[in-house]
């Protein structure tokens, strides 16, 4: 029973009359031109901020994920590239963090702002293909998608393409019927922004390519100057960075063969199953959770659709205005690529596949589903499924500081952010500072140690990487000796052999310390971490 029901007869009707006249005025905001603008971006704004504050308290007792660490250090120094990637993440993470201090709960806010832009301009795309009223209602559901909210707690490139892709694809749809020379210059700045983030995005170029070549209306489109000038555009903007590919040898190609590439086949398949089993689960929440708003609709608004269909023509007639046809197409087809083409071509060249990689990619499901035009979307399952994502998240915020305990209470060494690495970093710059009095300059150390002393520690060393080719560029060996340096081994990485032979290769004048830290989260302990450091001094 609903609480409805425990009410008196008067009380209900006027709870009744209240939920109707919300309803009415949620669908009456999402259809008008002005106030559809403002509903969405401040449904985007409150998403954003009511999650940063759930993962405040969610990852309360972790440090923040090293990726998030590592795009902090890229925004240390303006670069063209930054060994593994692109530019654009660490570009904005380092404007981000001249405006906001730099703290865990800034990163989270940086997560979710990036997330709330992408939920704009998804709308802006689902304009381009349904109603206003079916663009509102995929907003929704993309804020119930996990990759929106919980999963989204990491910014790093991946996160970044949710804004990037969006808009490419959102400069494709704009170019496609209007076929002109702005719109093609818009589109191939569009790509080149979606190339600084991730080189992951040829996925969606190519898959943006490939619908232009089926689509039924293809030869209106490619007789147009709008795809060639989009080819012309996007390669002009790339060459500053293609020479800056050419200057460091090309070394994100270099990373990326060295760790992706595989020799098996059956461990790629394996790869590959769990990709697309992780994936679908994700998509299974925002659909099931729409699939309830719309089953929620009552009774007898569904029995006034059924006999209007049945009576008058009108019915089928408003269903196809509401939905773009040749626009939907580009979007089915940009969709099935990139949900196919990823395992394929993992499978075909034996690529370890991720299933993070599968961040950027399925943004077009729910518009997907939506603007199949047969699907009866009722005005009320906008108010359904604005309620359940409300429920959701009020609901995930209440419980959040319990799960964040009950995590660390039952696995402690369930999550690498329980590592301590906030207070090595704090104990470190005090031993530098005591013996030198001097800005701690460069940290040599793995990935998951490195980054984090970027990022907690007040002086923000650059990170060295240990014999790996692929160097962010930030740094040195050189730069490291002649300023000196602190190298860190962890003692449990398995590594950790090859850690201390670069270390007595590198600073056999350092002066070896031994730190352990600890974590108490409200009188839970996470794991002891000894820390094997090194500190070298400055050459002079």
């Amino acid at each position: 029973m609903t609480t409805a029901s425990f009410l008196p007869a008067a009380s209900r009707s006027r709870h009744k009359l209240r939920m109707r006249r919300l309803a009415a005025w949620l669908v009456a905001c999402a259809r008008n031109r002005r106030s559809g603008l403002l509903l969405v971006i401040g449904f985007a704004a409150a998403h954003a901020a009511l999650w940063t504050l759930i993962l405040v308290q969610l990852k309360a007792a972790q440090d923040i994920h090293m990726d998030v660490a590592e795009a902090f250090g890229w925004g240390q120094k303006f670069q063209l590239g930054y060994g593994k990637h692109p530019p654009l993440a660490g570009w904005i993470a380092g404007f981000w963090f001249k405006i906001f201090p730099v703290a865990d709960w800034a990163t989270y806010a940086l997560a979710m702002a990036t997330l709330g832009c992408g939920l704009v301009i998804c709308w802006l795309i689902s304009l381009r293909v349904v109603d206003r009223r079916r663009a509102f209602f995929v907003v929704v559901m993309l804020a119930l998608y996990p990759i929106f909210n919980f999963k989204g707690f990491k910014y790093n490139p991946d996160l970044l393409q949710l804004v990037t892709l969006p808009l490419m694809v959102l400069a494709y749809l704009n170019a496609f019927p209007r076929r002109s020379v702005m719109s093609g210059l818009w589109l191939g700045l569009a790509g080149a922004l979606a190339l600084m983030t991730k080189y992951w995005v040829l996925t969606m170029i190519g898959a943006i390519g490939l619908a232009a070549l089926i689509h039924p209306e293809r030869r209106k489109f490619l007789g147009s100057p709008a795809p060639w000038v989009a080819i012309v555009t996007l390669a002009v903007a790339m060459i500053p960075h293609l020479i800056w590919l050419e200057e460091v040898d090309f070394v994100p190609l270099t990373y990326a063969g060295s760790v992706y590439s595989l020799s098996s086949r059956a461990y790629t398949a394996q790869l590959v199953l769990g990709y697309i089993g992780h994936n679908l689960v994700l998509l299974l929440v925002p659909v099931a959770l729409a699939a309830l708003a719309l089953a929620c609709v009552p009774a007898r608004l569904r029995m006034q659709t059924r006999l209007a269909s049945l009576f008058t023509r009108a019915h089928k007639a408003a269903e196809n205005a509401v939905v773009d046809i040749s626009q939907a197409i580009n979007v089915w087809i940009v969709q099935v690529v990139v949900a196919l083409g990823a395992p394929l071509g993992a499978l075909i060249f034996t690529v370890y596949l991720k299933t993070d990689w599968g961040i950027s990619l399925f943004f077009l499901t729910p518009l997907a589903l939506v603007a199949i035009p047969s699907l009866r979307l009722q005005s009320r399952a906008l108010f359904n499924i604005a309620a359940i994502w409300l429920v959701v998240t009020v609901a995930t915020l209440v419980a959040s500081p319990y799960i964040a305990a009950r995590e660390i209470a039952d696995n402690p060494n369930g999550a690498s952010g329980y590592a301590d690495r906030s207070q090595l970093a704090r104990e470190l710059t005090q031993a530098w500072h005591a013996r030198f009095r001097t800005r701690w300059a460069v940290v040599a150390a793995s990935m998951e140690v490195g980054e984090p002393m970027t990022f907690y520690s007040p002086d923000h060393p650059a990170r060295l990487t240990l014999d790996e080719p692929w160097s962010s560029g930030l740094t040195s060996i050189d730069e490291a000796k002649r300023l000196g340096f602190i190298g860190i081994c962890d003692s449990r990485q398995a590594a950790l052999p090859e850690c201390e032979a670069w270390m007595r290769a590198n600073a056999a004048n350092a002066e070896p310390l031994t730190i352990t830290t600890r974590r108490f989260f409200r009188g839970h302990p996470g794991p002891a971490i000894t820390w094997n450091a090194y500190i070298a001094p400055p050459a002079n």
